[in-house]
């Protein structure tokens, strides 16, 4: 007897042995095996920091968060510490999503940017220490390196400590953009005492910005959240009629969140869940053109008949986030039903291809924002097949224009991003309602689209970038460019980029980067009754293509980033 059970007991171990060993195969044969790493970063040093972790045998998560922290320091018109974002993740064969975004203050009210006559007072929730939300980048990083970093926390803050402390070469860029938020910023906002030394072409240093990072480096997210950091915050608050207190900074926290995941022709698409809206939209775009096919076939790209058919999608894309979306712990968004193939289906045959559909008739779609261009993103994969797309954001170049003094860091304004009055239109003409009211704690809604495609549980591409309510109808069309149209990756970026967004009213927004619009094509739209808009910025798009496990990387030629393959 004694003997069976011992035959027994071996028996059983040695099945749970080939169960084990098949999962590691199974594991094994789903992880991607890349030729090299590679970034698509906004700027040299960027690439430069990602570049570095790589080499030294870091993943694409150890990457991503040293490329933060240097953003931080050489990209300082977005890159922060002072702000706060989304990264969608790929790591080991499985899709993730951190939100970090910034939260309302505990003292936040919705009403807190009108005046005894319920009007919205100009620039306050923009340009003053009241326009900005808790910060959550700091945490962001440290939550997504706790989960999946390699290399030790002081390894990844390395490259911005030194960026920090030796400086960085000015790009005329950078200075240009300070120049036109300089004429904004508030006169006890520290910003032009900070920054009104940086020269073209010259070193920069920030050594008090350098002690910070090397704070964050020795006490992890406690070094921004609490302690001296945290105090020299608060204080510079409560002297200037600011809300964010030490308690605000203590209590925050990043949020792991289920990716949005749908299908796409032969991919998936993981992509950002609320309060993100840009991930519903990208998928709705995406499947509306896909369900119109017959209407796009045979039709050149980026002729009027392809705006058109564009616009008519997007319009029903916009009435929607205006109505339904929100930050989900708040709020109760309808994800599932909107990207819903059967309702996507009944949206695009909504879709009028000869003629533009009557601007009020264009209606939610279910029977059951305020955002500003300035954010940027970075795209990174390792040799091993895992992924990053982050995207954060101050909102505004220089986000509020207030540096707090003795660290060098720069606070977002990203209350601006909710609605000051629902129903109100923005300056680029989005609406949002009482879903995206502010609220204390309540992170404000987002157009952020970190994406990630999806091929046979391989990485197919990588790609993300600022742009404001622009995002996802800027990603829609490089990813058509190359699937649909079939174009060259950087062919795909390069191409002229035109937005639709409900309102205002059948207007086209046409990039100044294009410039040289044929006027023949303006004719012809104008006979359909369309208008045009000028728009300065449409996107600077970071992206990785994925092609028999050799990776693409591209920075668009509107920024001043910088893509490199690492051997």
């Amino acid at each position: 007897m004694f003997y069976l059970k011992r035959k027994l007991i071996k028996y059983c171990y040695f099945i749970v042995f080939l169960l084990i060993s098949q999962q590691v195969l199974a594991v094994e044969n789903v992880t991607q095996k890349l030729e090299a790493g590679a970034v698509a970063s906004p700027d040299h040093y960027g690439a430069i920091a990602a570049q570095e972790i790589l080499k030294k045998g870091g993943n694409a998560a150890d990457a991503a968060v040293a490329t933060a922290f240097a953003l931080a320091v050489t990209y300082p018109e977005a890159g922060n510490i002072g702000g706060g974002g989304f990264m969608t993740l790929w790591m080991d064969g499985k899709p993730y999503f951190i939100d970090y975004r910034e939260v309302a203050p505990s003292k936040a009210d919705k009403d807190m940017y009108l005046d005894d006559h319920k009007n919205v007072i100009p620039n306050l929730s923009l340009y003053s220490y009241k326009a900005s939300g808790v910060p959550g980048t700091v945490a962001g990083m440290w939550a997504v390196h706790q989960r999946f970093g390699k290399l030790s926390w002081k390894e990844v803050m390395a490259p911005a400590i030194r960026f920090a402390n030796e400086g960085f070469t000015v790009d005329k860029q950078l200075v240009k953009r300070y120049q036109e938020a300089a004429e904004l910023a508030p006169a006890n906002g520290h910003f032009k005492q900070y920054f009104g030394a940086m020269q073209a072409e010259k070193v920069f240093k920030q050594p008090e910005l350098g002690k910070v990072l090397e704070r964050i480096a020795n006490q992890g997210s406690d070094g921004f959240y609490k302690g001296e950091t945290a105090k020299l915050i608060a204080q510079q608050m409560e002297k200037n009629d600011g809300l964010i207190t030490e308690n605000d900074l203590a209590n925050y926290q990043a949020k792991w969140r289920a990716p949005l995941v749908a299908n796409w022709q032969d991919m998936q698409i993981v992509t950002a869940p609320p309060p993100s809206s840009g991930g519903v939209g990208l998928i709705q775009l995406l499947l509306m053109k896909q369900d119109l096919a017959n209407d796009f076939k045979d039709v050149k790209v980026n002729s009027p008949q392809y705006i058109h058919l564009l616009a008519e999608i997007e319009k029903r894309v916009f009435a929607d986030r205006a109505e339904y979306m929100g930050d989900p712990d708040f709020i109760s968004v309808p994800v599932t039903e909107l990207i819903d193939t059967n309702y996507l289906a009944q949206r695009a045959k909504q879709v009028n291809p000869k003629a533009i559909s009557i601007t009020e008739q264009v209606k939610p779609g279910l029977d059951t924002n305020r955002e500003k261009l300035q954010t940027t993103h970075f795209s990174i994969v390792d040799k091993w097949g895992n992924a990053a797309s982050n995207t954060y954001t101050l909102n505004g170049w220089f986000g509020s224009a207030v540096v707090i003094e003795g660290t060098g860091i720069i606070l977002n304004n990203e209350m601006d991003d909710f609605s000051s009055k629902p129903g109100v239109a923005n300056q680029f003409g989005v609406v949002s309602k009482d879903a995206n009211a502010i609220e204390p704690n309540k992170r404000p809604l987002s157009s952020m689209t970190p994406s990630i495609f999806i091929k046979n549980n391989d990485v197919a591409m990588v790609i993300g970038t600022p742009g404001g309510s622009r995002i996802f109808t800027s990603i829609f069309q490089v990813v058509t460019n190359v699937f649909d149209n079939h174009m060259s990756l950087k062919a795909a970026i390069d191409a002229p980029r035109y937005h639709h967004q409900l309102l205002p009213t059948n207007l086209i927004f046409i990039e100044r980067f294009q410039n040289k619009v044929p006027e023949d094509l303006k004719d012809q739209l104008k006979q359909m009754g369309y208008q045009f808009k000028q728009q300065d910025f449409s996107g600077d798009i970071q992206a990785i293509k994925i092609t028999d496990n050799k990776p693409e990387a591209v920075s668009d030629i509107r920024g001043r980033g910088k893509s490199i393959i690492v051997k």
